[in-house]
């Protein structure tokens, strides 16, 4: 018995080295493809008029592509079919519904950004998607209140407002180049890091976190300030549902306060579509129907710039995440600050070249 148990521990040790070598490879791979993907996509979406036309709520003056999210989803899942011809590909159902999932997602989005769908249906097909999922095992099934809970029937409707809510958070923060990207690579990078230094380690979570973190950055080459191209409903949908469903699977899964991190971890979106749904309620208005008064709107009034609104938001976001990291565990903020500064550094490369580029 000693035998066996000491066999499958050495076998486990080794899947999981195995998948902290596709984190990194991963991500390398994933920004490599969007790099190549997302110039195509620019170039298909120009000669299809498939671009986002100025209008008094944007604040973007020419017509910009608007299905960056073909470059998003495109990279994520050529990324998982290069680490199956790899061996780095960590088969599952839970893995592959939240592929599906997000697919679905992508899907949804890519429609409406090239037809237009009404709220309603969209919410109702949002919730069948996050329904599909939630049968496949992505369930927030307890909460660690009063030596903890057990959802129960609750754990239907509460795992369908964290997917459904966190996919259209994404979507409402999507109003500056380069936000909604920066926040997005922020929190998978973060969720990412969590979901490796909880317990039970959740590793196939950390690998999708990694991955959509290299497809974003990839993404953000082109959409930095000035954009060559926006991610549309069908980039942030995919990128919200995935940042929900690893969340859940990632750490959620854990039956102590540790669940209530990536309520940290993604408090710039959630403060967003908290403060937009309450003033669109108390205004008489539908909270799926777009204005201009989002955190994003309300800096670029009081004077900042564009790039300004996303460092600030960013920020915001970074220590959010180490926030989390830090009551997660002490050595998880170690990892944070050498993960968060070669983000920082890499943005700023990015940045600058950008303006070289331009000049």
């Amino acid at each position: 018995m000693t035998t066996h148990n000491s066999h499958k521990s050495k076998e486990t040790k080794t899947i999981i080295i195995k998948l902290t070598h596709a984190h990194i490879i991963g991500t390398i791979i994933a920004y490599i493809i969007g790099v190549f993907l997302v110039p195509m996509v620019i170039s298909f979406s120009k000669k299809e008029g498939l671009v986002d036309l100025p209008n008094a709520r944007k604040i973007h003056t020419k017509p910009i592509s608007r299905i960056g999210g073909v470059a998003i989803w495109g990279s994520t899942m050529l990324t998982f079919l290069c680490l199956v011809l790899m061996s780095y590909y960590p088969y599952g159902k839970l893995l592959s519904g939240i592929l599906l999932g997000g697919s679905l997602m992508f899907l949804l989005g890519f429609i409406d950004d090239v037809y237009g769908l009404g709220a309603k249906f969209k919410l109702f097909m949002q919730l069948s998607i996050a329904t599909i999922v939630y049968l496949l095992g992505v369930q927030i099934e307890s909460v660690p209140f009063f030596g903890g809970i057990e959802l129960g029937i609750w754990s239907y409707p509460i795992t369908m407002l964290w997917i459904v809510g966190i996919s259209n958070a994404i979507n409402f923060i999507d109003g500056v180049d380069g936000l909604a990207g920066s926040v997005i690579t922020v929190n998978a990078i973060t969720l990412g890091l969590l979901a490796v230094i909880v317990t039970p380690a959740s590793p196939i979570s950390a690998l999708i976190g990694f991955i959509l973190a290299g497809s974003m950055l990839a993404f953000l080459t082109f959409n930095f300030n000035p954009a060559k191209i926006f991610m549309g409903d069908s980039g942030s949908l995919f990128s919200g549902f995935l940042l929900a469903a690893i969340s859940i699977t990632g750490v959620m899964k854990v039956a102590t306060v540790a669940i209530l991190l990536p309520f940290i971890v993604l408090a710039v979106p959630i403060i967003d579509i908290t403060f937009s749904s309450l003033r669109r309620i108390f205004k008489g208005t539908s909270p799926f129907v777009a204005d201009a008064e989002h955190i994003h709107h309300k800096l670029l009034h009081a004077g900042f710039s564009q790039k300004k609104t996303v460092v600030i938001l960013t920020s915001v976001a970074i220590i959010s995440g180490g926030l989390a990291c830090l009551f997660a565990s002490h050595n998880a903020i170690i990892y944070y600050f050498y993960l968060t500064l070669a983000l920082v550094i890499i943005m700023l490369l990015l940045n600058l070249a950008r303006v070289l580029t331009k000049k």
